[in-house]
């Protein structure tokens, strides 16, 4: 029993980051306002998310495995995650 738990979590993970990228494919249609500008990198970064998720699932149950794609999505990540919080600063300090 106890040597399922880690293959149920990699199941639960690959199922939440699903769920997660379908949610920011939604944020895209919600940021066109002026306001929202900052949520589309954002987006992007929560999409690259559920991609990193479902590629370590796929590394750790032997199905798929590539030793740098999981060093470059996250850094794709951090950089929209550091875009968006540009962006952000640019709409809250009215320079948008």
């Amino acid at each position: 029993m106890v040597e399922y738990i880690p293959g149920v979590l990699q199941i639960a993970a690959v199922f939440l980051s699903v769920v997660a990228g379908l949610i920011a494919a939604t944020l895209f249609e919600i940021s066109k306002k002026k306001d929202l500008i900052a949520w589309r990198p954002l987006a992007i970064a929560l999409v690259l998310f559920a991609l990193e998720e479902i590629v370590k699932a796929l590394r750790s149950f032997g199905i798929w495995s590539t030793p740098y794609l999981t060093h470059v999505i996250p850094s794709f990540i951090l950089v929209f995650l550091i875009w968006s919080l540009i962006r952000q600063i640019e709409v809250s300090g009215g320079r948008i």
